[in-house]
C-alpha cells in the first residue's frame, strides 16, 4: 500500500481503512503465537508473511495520519478459534488471520469509491490470498485459493 498523498477521505472508507489496520493487528498477533509452535520451514514462511503485514500496518498506519485519523491501536491479546499447541494448529491460526484480512481488505474495496485505495486494497487482498493460499495447503484445507477470497 502506498501511502496517500491527498488528505481527503471520507468517513466510510476511513471507517473501513481502520478496520483492515485492526485485522492486520491482530494478524500479527497470530502470526507471533504461530511461529513458536511451526517448524523450521514453516517458521520461516511464517516470519516472511509476518513481515508483510508488518510492512502493510505500517502503509496504513501513515496513511491515517496523513488524512488526520488517528489510528486504532493493537489490542494486547486477541481471541483464537481453537487452542494453538502444536505445528498443525498453528498453521490454521495462519489461516485465519490471513482469512479475516482479507475480508477486511475486501470490506475496504467495497465502502470506497477512492482509486488509490482500492487499488491499495486490491493489492493487498492479491498477496493476502497468496499467503492464505500457501497456509491452506499446510493444513490440507482444499481448495488452497477459495472462489472468493475475503467472503
Amino acid at each position: 500500500m502506498e501511502p496517500r498523498r491527498s488528505s481527503v477521505l471520507d468517513e466510510e472508507s476511513t471507517d473501513a481503512l481502520q478496520g483492515a489496520l485492526a485485522a492486520e493487528h491482530a494478524a500479527l498477533w497470530c502470526y507471533g503465537l504461530a511461529v513458536a509452535f511451526l517448524g523450521p520451514q514453516n517458521r520461516a514462511q511464517a516470519r516472511e508473511d509476518a513481515e508483510a503485514h508488518r510492512t502493510l500496518r505500517a502503509a496504513v498506519e501513515t496513511t491515517l495520519s496523513q488524512i488526520g485519523a488517528r489510528a486504532v491501536s493493537a489490542q494486547p491479546a486477541y481471541a483464537v478459534p481453537q487452542p494453538v499447541v502444536d505445528a498443525a494448529s498453528a498453521a490454521a491460526l495462519a489461516v485465519v488471520a490471513e482469512t479475516d484480512a482479507l475480508a477486511a481488505w475486501r470490506s475496504v474495496i467495497e465502502r470506497t469509491t477512492d482509486r488509490p485505495l482500492r487499488q491499495a486494497a486490491l493489492d493487498a487482498m492479491t498477496q493476502g490470498t497468496l499467503r492464505c493460499a500457501r497456509w491452506r495447503v499446510v493444513v490440507g484445507s482444499p481448495p488452497a485459493i477459495p472462489l472468493f477470497p475475503g467472503l
